[in-house]
């Protein structure tokens, strides 16, 4: 038996909804006793047969008085009878006594209370049960129905605390998931999500019910008709009800989806594949993150609510031939320029993983035609430079700073309004490093507080071109600035003051764009367009440096890494293991589409500490959370300064790594802006413990490349982001030779 949560549970309506909680909370052990009402003794007398309640009466009334405090009244009748339980229970209601219901439509409960007892009362915590059965009545109860489900409550500012606690209890007691939400949001959300899907269903199954051929077509309805219409078996009454009680909300939701509709029909009648392949594209990738939808996420949730740990096992070598996902910066890139280019642009090797689809997901919700990515192949139907629509909502960014950004930069020249936002790592990163240039050249933006996200940029500005000098290295910031220039009157110019990736300048040429380089400075001139192409997107150098990190520092290693990005803004990682000692070699060098590629061998060569020259430290940015890995193994000190960009990062980078790094042993002590760290040299070098990567995946994956060199289990907490960047990373290091377990 369980805690017991609430004393009695009084049910008024011993229905499917009222019977399932009734049996829930009895196989919980969570209530002392359950009272069932219903207005048949038919009912009652079935709901004590099956076990459903331990008494039950069809006189509401008489069992008020029976009621102590800390028991729950649970109304679950049809939305509009709903007003008729409250004036009984005003009439013999103890104190102390919590009520809560199961209707689908709040505002009409909160009308009704507010009509009773001329205003909510504190005991009354509104709430929907999000689950169901196309069967109805008590017989269909079951214990299970809550399991795993939503309960969404809508409590009012003078909602009593203790009365609000004592239903989160009893619902989470059911199995359920507790969420919170406005009432008038509530029923819009529910107006959109399960009531037009009811009007759809419904009219559809009696618009087919009235057809002359109706015996053949139910006869030969395929599974997806079954399932899209099995809810229009659900309760005639209660629906009836919630069409009438939600009437404006259910009416706004008809509307827009009419005219959505008209416009399908108008696609078919057209022969506009274009059009039908934009209408399914976008609902395919909508339908694909549907429950994160709900949770009005464009296209994830936050990644850390997912508990992801690694359990890295000591040991191992790695071998064999490795192909990493698609380079991420690439990936962001081509659908931005992809998507404002004219005619189709067709991407092979695009990275799947959370930030790059954020940014395909942010264009969809601009109107761009996508399809794909299917096996990293993306079908991109551009817009042109004035293409892009206003997107129905925020823009939702994840945890790619990278897309926001970038988008900051090319959002800047349209003509409409729109506001970007990130989860909760996201939303503490700097923003004004973008805001600042862009509203020298004449946007308006807003920040969050200190600079930071959310960016509300308003449309309908004119840009002028400017000549930025960037107060530090950093790619994201020249590409915004540049991507911005594309809509700014005459030249705009960036200069850097130390080399960053240079995938933006690339690839506007690779998409007919003219950009002039000349040492630190990027110049292009606004109002030119763009002409779709292809895009072969080479593997990832940041993703490939974890196997190169691990190969150099385990005894017998020997990986050969196919297909590598090497643009010369991006090697770093490479220049500064060879100083190391590294034993590296760069096999059948070539050219695709405008960027350096090469195959990349590493075999296992003891390591030596240096100090890292700053010219490198730009080109290797992403990559110091492995470096350091692989300056703990090295033999002596390995110094490195001029990196205070790390500290504003996923998370600070520094700091982060110092701490996980003590943790298993090694010396390292952090700077404002570096670090140092003590080589253990030889051997096992790494202890055990565990590691918090705080939710970055460079961190994560860093510290399960030491167990290569460790004397215990690394067990590295928050790894579910890992995902942003390399999906495939637990599978691809299990067959390199890593002993890694993912919980």
């Amino acid at each position: 038996m369980g805690t017991v949560k609430i004393g009695r549970l009084l049910v008024v309506g011993i229905g499917l909804i009222g019977g399932s909680l009734a049996l829930a909370l009895k196989a919980a052990g969570a209530c002392r006793e359950v009272i069932g009402v219903a207005r048949r003794q038919r009912t009652c007398e079935q709901a004590l047969e099956l076990g459903v309640v331990d008494r039950a009466v069809t006189d509401l009334g008489a069992i008020l008085p029976q009621l102590e405090p800390g028991d729950v009244v649970f109304i679950a009748v049809p939305t509009l009878a709903v007003e008729q339980v409250f004036v009984a229970l005003r009439e013999g209601l103890p104190a102390g006594v919590t009520v809560t219901d199961g209707a689908s439509v709040k505002g009409n409960v909160v009308a009704a209370a507010e009509k009773v007892w001329g205003g909510v009362p504190e005991f009354l915590v509104p709430g929907h049960p999000i689950a169901g059965s196309e069967k109805s009545g008590v017989s269909a109860a079951r214990d299970d129905l809550y399991a795993a489900h939503r309960i969404i409550l809508t409590p009012l500012e003078n909602t009593g605390s203790e009365h609000l606690r004592r239903i989160v209890e009893m619902w989470q007691a059911t199995g359920a998931e507790v969420l919170s939400m406005p009432v008038r949001e509530h029923d819009e959300v529910l107006a959109a999500t399960s009531h037009l899907p009811h009007v759809i269903a419904y009219g559809l199954v009696d618009t087919l019910a009235h057809d002359a051929e109706n015996e053949n077509i139910f006869r030969y309805a395929a599974g997806g008709f079954r399932d899209f219409t099995r809810i229009a078996s659900s309760d005639p009454v209660m629906w009836r009800d919630i069409m009438l009680a939600n009437r404006e909300a259910i009416l706004r939701a008809i509307d827009l989806y009419s005219t959505n509709l008209a416009s399908l029909r108008g696609a078919i009648a057209a022969g506009d594949g274009e059009h039908l392949m934009g209408i399914f594209t976008r609902a395919k990738a909508a339908r694909d993150h549907f429950t994160k939808m709900l949770a009005r996420r464009a296209y994830t949730e936050n990644m850390q609510a997912q508990e992801v740990t690694y359990i890295a096992q000591p040991g191992g070598k790695v071998s064999g031939k490795l192909r990493v996902p698609g380079d991420k910066s690439m990936s962001h890139r081509s659908i931005m320029l992809g998507s404002l280019a004219d005619g189709i642009t067709e991407v092979e090797g695009f990275l799947e993983g959370e930030d790059a689809l954020a940014t395909l997901q942010a264009f969809r919700d601009m109107g761009v035609v996508i399809e794909g990515p299917v096996d990293g192949r993306v079908v991109i139907h551009g817009v042109g430079p004035r293409g892009l629509k206003a997107p129905p909502g925020p823009l939702y960014l994840g945890n790619s700073g990278t897309s926001m950004r970038l988008l900051a930069g090319l959002l800047a020249g349209q003509d409409f309004d729109v506001t970007l936002t990130g989860d909760e790592s996201l939303s503490k990163r700097p923003m004004n490093r973008v805001a600042e240039p862009l509203r020298q050249m004449g946007a308006e933006i807003e920040t969050g507080p200190e600079g930071r996200p959310p960016l509300l940029i308003k449309g309908g500005r004119k840009l002028r071109g400017i000549d930025y000098r960037l107060p530090m290295a950093s790619a994201q910031v020249k590409s915004c600035v540049l991507l911005a220039g594309l809509y700014a009157e005459g030249e705009t110019s960036t200069v850097e003051p130390a080399p960053t990736r240079d995938h933006t300048e690339r690839m506007l040429a690779g998409f007919g764009y003219q950009v002039q380089r000349d040492g630190a400075r990027a110049t292009l001139r606004g109002g030119g367009g763009l002409t779709g192409t292809k895009i072969d997107v080479p593997a990832d150098i940041s993703s490939a440096t974890f196997f190169m990190v691990a190969a150099a520092i385990s005894p017998g290693s020997d990986v050969l890494l196919e297909h590598v990005g090497i643009n010369p803004t991006r090697d770093g990682a490479i220049h500064i293991l060879r100083l190391m000692g590294a034993d590296i070699e760069l096999l059948n060098p070539r050219e695709v589409g405008g960027e350096p590629v090469a195959d990349i061998r590493v075999r296992y060569a003891p390591l030596k500490g240096i100090r890292i020259p700053e010219e490198q430290v730009p080109l290797a940015i992403d990559e110091f959370p492995a470096l350091f890995i692989a300056a703990a193994c090295a033999e002596g000190e390995t110094v490195l300064t001029g990196a205070e960009e790390l500290r504003v990062k996923e998370s600070d980078r520094i700091q982060a790594m110092a701490d996980g790094l003590r943790i298993l042993g090694i010396g390292a002590e952090p700077t404002a802006d570096g670090i140092v760290i003590r080589g253990a040299g030889e051997g096992a070098v790494f202890g055990g413990g565990t590691v918090d990567s705080l939710g970055d995946h460079r961190i994560a994956m860093s510290f399960a490349v030491a167990s290569l060199r460790a004397s215990d289990t690394i067990r590295i907490l928050h790894c579910a982001n890992v995902a942003t960047s390399f999906p495939n990373f637990a599978e691809l290091a299990g067959k390199a030779g890593l002993r890694l377990q993912v919980v």
